[in-house]
């Protein structure tokens, strides 16, 4: 065997550490982006948990069904807007049992839907690409003294 020459390994130098770092960015970049949408996602479960139960509160407190509709949706306009998510990816349903919402024993059920886009995608809207769709619901009783 013929001995080797110090200058063999000199063409391979440093290249460890390119292919180190060029392997990272490829693994860590998607693996970055993973945790940032399950955090808008579960910050999005927090908002709808949020504003759903806050929307109920205020409903069954106000005199009447109209008010207490106004009421509720500006409750959660103002909860999603605490948790950074858009108001305009939500949407208010609610429901009396019995009918009348303003009867004292009645049941008010109010449920937020949410739809949570997906960060850093431009133009998700003309896309539709969303990380998902949260929905809570709450449901509080219309007292009897008011």
């Amino acid at each position: 065997m013929p001995p080797s020459s110090p200058d063999d390994g000199d063409a391979e130098r440093g290249s460890a550490v390119v292919e180190f770092t060029f392997l990272c960015l490829l693994l860590m970049v998607p693996v970055v982006y993973f945790i940032i949408t399950v955090g808008q996602l579960q910050g999005g479960s927090f908002a709808v948990v949020g504003a759903a139960d806050q929307a109920a509160k205020i409903y069954v407190a106000q005199p009447d069904a109209a008010s207490g509709r106004a009421a509720a949706e500006q409750a959660v306009q103002l909860a999603l807007a605490d948790y950074g998510q858009p108001a305009d990816n939500a949407s208010l349903e609610t429901s009396c049992e019995p009918a009348d919402c303003t009867a004292p024993g009645s049941a008010v059920t109010v449920t937020v839907h949410l739809t949570v886009p997906l960060p850093f995608v431009p133009f998700s809207d003309v896309l539709k690409l969303d990380a998902g769709q949260l929905s809570a619901s709450a449901t509080q009783l219309v007292g009897r003294f008011r």
